[in-house]
Parts: C-alpha cells; structure tokens; sequence
C-alpha cells in the first residue's frame, strides 16, 4: 500500500515531476532501446563506444533514432500511475523528467496521456542528476515543484524540490537523506523472495536438459569409472552456467517479444522484477564461470561448448526467427549436448544415438512450437511476435514432428537389430520392448499438446509428469534386463 502524508493546501498547483527509468516504469529506457538495437541491427552496437565519446546524452539519441518500441507494453508502476492520473484529475499539472532521450520520452508520454510537458535527454545534454534539478529549478523555481523518483541519483532534484514522492529502492536508502516532512507520497516495491526470481531467471529448471550429458557414458557402460563421471559431472555444470547465460542474454533481447506472449511477460526481464542492469552482470558471470569448468577437463568439450555457445547465440540474434530453421536448431541443441558428454568422459559416440537423438528431438522441438500455435489460435491471433510462424501452420508443425518422432522409434529398432547391439548387450532382443515403451510416450505427449494442455517446454514437462517417470524407468529396467 501507498502512504501519503498531509501536504500543503497549495500542493494542487505545485507541478508535480515524475521520473520514467525505475519510477513509472520498472525498466530501464536505455538499456531497452541498447538491446533493442542490438536485435535488430547487431553491427551497429560496433559503433556505440565511438558515439560514447562524445557523450552518453548523444549515445542515448543514437540509439534512440534506431529503437522501435511498443508504450503499451511496458511494465509500468500501477500504482504510482493510479496516484499520477488521479492527481492530474484533480488539475494538478504532471510533468515527465526523465535521463531517457526526448524521442523515447516523449512516445511514453503519448502513450500514458496524463502529461502536460516532457524534458528529457535531448542529445547534447544528459537529463540527470544535477543537470535535471537545475533544469526544473530554472522552469518551476526553487522548491516550486515536486517530485517522484527512485535512485540515489534524484537525491540532488529532492534538493530543490517542495515536496518528494520515494519509489522503489528510494523509500530504502534514501529516506535518512529526505526530510521527513518533505515526503509527500511513497511507493515501496513489493515484497520480492530474491533468490527464487534470480534462479527463475536464469533458468535452473531447464539444466534437467544438460543431464543429456551423461547419456554416452551411461549408454556405453561406464557409468561407474570414476574419472570419466567426474569430468562428466564437471562438464554438467559448465554446460548449466553456459546455458543460463544464454537464456539471460535471450530473455534480454526478446523483452518486447515476450512481453506480446500471455505467460512470458511475467518472466523476471519481461515484467521489470529484475532490472536489465543485473541481466548485464548475469551474462558474463555466468559465462566466465562455465569457461572456468571446461578448462578443468578434456580440450574436446570446450570446443563443443564454445560450438553450443555460438548456435545458441545465433538463435538468440536471428535464427528463432527463422521458420523451420529455429526448429532444427533446436533440435541440433540437445544433440550438442549429447556430443559434449562424449568429449567431457572421452566416450566415442555412435551414429545410431545421434540419428535417433536428431528426429527425437525435433519432435519435441515441434511440439514445442505446436503449443504456441494452439495458443495463439486460441486467442484468435494469426502470428507469432518475433517467430515468422503464422496460425495455419498448426497442423502442419503438427505432422513434422509426429513424423520426427516414429521415426526416432525406427532407428531405435533399426539399431537393435544391428550388428553393433551385441558389444554391449548379451540379450539384445530385449531392447526391442523399449520401441512400444517409446512410441507410447511420444504419441501420448502429441496427444496432450493436441488438447491443449502442454503449456511449457516438453522436457520440463516431462520431469513434472509421473507417467513419464514410469516410462523411463521400465525403459531403464528393460536396458538392465538387455545387459544380463
């Protein structure tokens, strides 16, 4: 909840100055329109140390003259702007001050609608801090407005301010440096548990897919030799910080993509829970830890991680956007991952495993975007934002992936019937009961998408499904069976 104290009975005419970045809105403009830009025209950002030079105000323009955006999905501060509109109802004039550039501010401002005026970055002098209090100082006077902000950098605009509205981290530490009488309105962020949006973002239910890694080891029957396990291991971890860094820097570049989907928006980027600023830190933290790890163990998986690293960041920037392209990428992915188990544990990995692993995963790539289709049809909506696939294409993913799918079972039977089986099974012939396992549970999760009740990634899906516990472990039993 809001507090508001007693204010002067003058207040109504008193202007009331409200900044955008972390105060009306829970992002950060600059960062927005940096990643933005990096979308869409990634050699351009090879330029932006040049434009810095000469100032971060003409850094701001620069990316603002490149930035396309959508006001309306923007992840404002409800109700700080609940308090805005009602103030404004009541004739009290709302000014926008923001540290973002004049073409962005004055589109937000558009957008809201409540705002009398915008002063703003403007390319040659940066809106903020000291610069922006003397800038509202010389248009309202000393003390003749008030204002909402959120960061230590407002301290010097509460200053010269009448009246001061603290939102966010500001009602933490910057309150002792606030008097108290001069605190008009406040607007803490609500109680947030830390550790739990971080591990969100950076996607540690999806490491359950690195587990592919031990795959070659434990197929070729080495699951207990105990220098290959713990370079596996090692590169388990590796593979999870390479990935999250990943995922971090994706979330990054689709905020406005995901911010168009019915349950992406809430990711912790997306709706403005963690600033872009932490994704920032993120991204390179993580990397450099994954880096770290794969130095630990053989040479061959830090070629396959730094390989898995460029696709995934081919994805990110154009590849996700490409139709069919996206879904063999994916697929191309979880094989990486079976590769780089064989390199961390020095296990050759066999032809059989990766055409079966190829039309596997495709499968569930497709059922993947199948989902998504069916969602979007459901909302009677014909494209997808950022995808390059449009409603009708539905039944077609449809039959791609049912397709993959039975035939990853062929090369499963294809395999047991080779010469190759009997090097490592002294009964064979017992395989052959993990095909129907197999076909079932890949009809079965096509099934589910069909109705519509596969609302997330099929292998998160999976570890949440008791039936496909049950499957794979009557696969596992069957595979012991085979080796007896």
């Amino acid at each position: 909840m809001s507090e508001f104290s007693e204010r002067k009975t003058s207040h109504s005419q008193r202007p009331l100055c409200v900044d955008l970045d972390g105060t009306l809105i829970h992002t950060d403009m600059l960062f927005e329109s940096l990643f933005g830009v990096l979308k869409t025209s990634p050699l351009k950002l090879l330029t932006l140390p040049f434009v810095l030079l000469r100032g971060r105000a003409r850094l701001k323009r620069e990316l603002a003259s490149s930035y396309q955006f959508d006001p309306s999905l923007l992840p404002y501060r409800e109700d700080l702007l609940t308090f805005i509109r009602n103030e404004r109802a009541q004739g009290r004039p709302i000014y926008l001050s923001t540290a973002s550039d004049q073409l962005i501010a004055a589109k937000i401002a558009e957008h809201v609608g409540v705002f009398d005026g915008v002063l703003a970055s403007d390319g040659s002098r940066n809106n903020k801090a000291a610069s922006k209090a003397e800038a509202l100082a010389q248009q309202f006077g000393e003390r003749g407005f008030d204002y909402a902000g959120d960061s230590r950098a407002d301290l010097s605009v509460w200053r010269r301010a009448e009246g001061a509205v603290l939102v966010g981290d500001a009602n933490r530490h910057s309150s002792a440096q606030v008097e108290e009488q001069r605190i008009v309105g406040r607007f803490p962020n609500p109680p947030r548990r830390v550790a739990k949006t971080v591990l969100k973002a950076i996607r540690v239910h999806q490491w359950v897919k690195n587990l592919l890694l031990f795959l070659p080891l434990i197929l070729a029957h080495r699951a207990a030799d105990a220098l290959p396990l713990s370079h596996v291991l090692v590169g388990f971890f590796s593979f999870c910080f390479c990935s999250s860094s990943v995922y971090v820097l994706n979330d990054l570049l689709d905020l406005e993509s995901d911010r168009h989907h019915h349950s992406k928006r809430n990711r912790p980027f997306a709706s403005g829970v963690l600033s872009i600023g932490f994704g920032l830190v993120a991204v390179p933290s993580l990397l450099l830890s994954s880096l770290a790890l794969a130095l630990l163990i053989p040479p061959q998986f830090l070629a396959v991680l730094a390989g898995y690293f460029a696709v995934t960041l081919a994805y990110s920037l154009r590849l996700k956007q490409i139709v069919l392209v996206d879904i063999l990428t994916l697929a191309a992915l979880y094989t990486v991952r079976i590769i780089a188990g064989g390199a961390a544990a020095g296990v050759a990995v066999s032809e059989w495993l990766l055409a079966f692993s190829m039309f596997f995963f495709m499968s569930l790539a497709c059922v993947k975007r199948y989902s998504e289709l069916l969602i979007l049809r459901q909302h009677n909506k014909q494209e997808a934002k950022g995808r390059g696939y449009v409603a009708s294409d539905l039944e077609q993913i449809g039959q791609f992936g049912s397709a993959a799918g039975y035939l990853s079972v062929l090369v499963l039977a294809l395999y047991v019937n080779s010469h190759d089986v009997s090097a490592l099974y002294s009964r064979p012939q017992v395989l052959w009961l993990v095909c129907p396992l197999l076909l079932y549970w890949i009809s079965r999760i096509w099934l589910i998408a069909h109705r519509g009740k596969l609302h997330e990634d099929p292998i998160v899906f999976a570890i949440h499904d008791k039936v496909s516990y049950v499957v794979g472990l009557l696969a596992v039993f069957i595979m012991i069976a085979a080796i007896q």
